[in-house]
């Protein structure tokens, strides 16, 4: 192939002309030149040009519990009048108010989202968390209502599954014969927090001890015990298998005070790291196929926001003396650490963590932003270094929450790729259960982060001090 050339002219001092006349006789100058336009005004001299406001493409700053709260609030009003607690006839769409009146043909009213997958687990462990750290019982009383609701219908429709009836509603078949962690995990988890804490043991106990029967007894392991699954391949390791587990390993270890359960926990997120952690990137791969070899790495987004989830939540549980918490500890902070090396200047974290021409993504956002605040809470995580970035992450998420109270810029649900375009062209939606769990935790964790920490933006800064900064200069010194 001819490469294209360059005739270059120079002058009686060498000096050379022919690209630079091409240039100006090519390139048509305005009238107004793009200089002019930008002019600043003032100059070095007589304006404080440090204290011009950035033009930041999130909100930047310390927000108010006000604001986050609202922000909150909005997420509450939309699925508490989206996710209706009634059962209806399958054939007449008529109400069916009596639990004796329960027959094949009676199922649950459909809402925008399904009461018992393992999104709205998240979402009823979300909404008591900000019970807890916003004083709202609007929050505890959205998991009260739906619990109560499934505990109080779940006996009619286990005894229509137990004498053969095939065309049972599927939800009520996830939750009385679940196939997979994700039809357990994260639901009985979120059982479990609320029956210790609402006095609800009686009225749940059948259901979680369903659950937990299951993830002991009957989901697949690898011949080492680690939970696992036979797809896309036999014997894979799917990381969003740590959420969709472990917590309720530890929640039933509190449930039913036997210290077996939470040890099995750790053990699982140490078998977890062996085939999963790649130490070098701070990062977990999506999936891990046991005759696969070489082991590729794609670092999901949401799938690390599980590990990241579920660290954070086998630390909240297991005893401060046990042998493997410096272990876990250390991998939460080497996670943490990795994390925030890889936020992007909006705030957002990647689709692809270590690929900055992924996309932007909301779930994801919002797991790690709960996790940062809730490190820094729980004495984990330097504030200092890490409470900017909680706070930025906040604004983030806050940012695709709309008026009505969807949350937007969540990947939809996601199977296991080994190719980056699967994970770069994974469509978004706020129907995407994935993303209100998430956006509530985020929420509460900050407002707790706020009310207990002392952020401060100085020289235009978020920084975060051990004590309150009273003065209301712009830049200080730390009093």
């Amino acid at each position: 192939m001819n490469k294209p050339t360059t005739t270059i002219r120079k002058n009686s001092h060498g000096r050379t002309v022919g690209l630079m006349l091409a240039l100006l006789v090519t390139v048509q100058v305005p009238t107004t030149s793009l200089w002019a336009q930008k002019a600043p005004v003032g100059n070095d001299s007589s304006t404080p040009l440090h204290l011009l406001t950035p033009d930041y493409t999130t909100p930047y700053g310390v927000p108010s519990v006000t604001d986050v709260k609202a922000t909150m609030d909005r997420v509450l009003a939309y699925l508490a009048a989206t996710t209706p607690t009634k059962l209806e006839d399958r054939g007449t769409n008529q109400p069916v108010s009596d639990v004796k009146a329960i027959n094949a043909n009676t199922q649950l009213v459909r809402g925008d989202f399904r009461l018992a997958s393992y999104e709205w687990g998240v979402t009823y462990s979300a909404m008591l968390k900000a019970a807890t750290t916003t004083g709202d019982a609007a929050y505890s009383n959205y998991v009260l209502e739906r619990m109560d609701f499934l505990a109080s219908i779940a006996p009619a429709f286990d005894a229509l599954i137990s004498k053969g009836a095939v065309d049972v509603d599927p939800q009520l078949q996830q939750i009385l014969r679940p196939h997979a962690l994700d039809d357990a995990g994260a639901v009985c988890a979120a059982m479990m927090r609320t029956a210790l804490s609402k006095d609800r043991k009686n009225q749940y106990d059948k259901l979680i001890n369903n659950y937990m029967d299951f993830i002991l007894n009957k989901e697949f392991r690898l011949p080492n015990g680690q939970f696992a699954r036979n797809r896309p391949f036999k014997n894979t390791v799917w990381l969003d298998d740590m959420y969709m587990s472990l917590p309720a390993l530890v929640e039933y270890s509190r449930y039913k005070g036997d210290s077996r359960y939470a040890d099995e926990a750790a053990q699982q997120i140490l078998l977890f790291k062996d085939n999963m952690y790649v130490a070098e990137k701070g990062l977990f791969r999506h999936g891990w196929v046991q005759d696969m070899d070489p082991h590729p790495a794609y670092f999901w987004g949401r799938a690390n926001g599980w590990a990241f989830l579920t660290l954070s939540d086998v630390l909240d549980v297991l005893p401060s003396t046990h042998k493997d918490r410096p272990a876990i500890l250390q991998l939460f902070q080497e996670q943490a650490a990795a994390l925030a090396a890889l936020q992007s200047g909006s705030g957002f974290w990647h689709q692809l963590l270590n690929k900055p021409d992924s996309y932007l993504e909301s779930s994801c956002t919002a797991i790690f932003t709960y996790c940062f605040a809730h490190g820094i809470c729980e004495g984990w995580l330097n504030p200092k270094a890490y409470g900017p970035v909680a706070l930025l992450g906040w604004q983030a998420v806050a940012t695709k929450i709309s008026p009505e109270g969807r949350v937007e810029g969540t990947c939809v649900g996601t199977g296991m790729g080994f190719d980056p375009a699967f994970y770069y062209h994974r469509p978004v939606s706020a129907a995407a259960a994935h993303g209100y769990g998430p956006a509530l935790l985020a929420g509460s964790e900050v407002v707790r982060l706020i009310k207990t920490q002392h952020p401060r933006s100085n020289d235009s800064a978020v920084q975060f001090y051990a004590q309150p900064q009273t003065t209301k200069a712009p830049i200080f010194s730390e009093q």
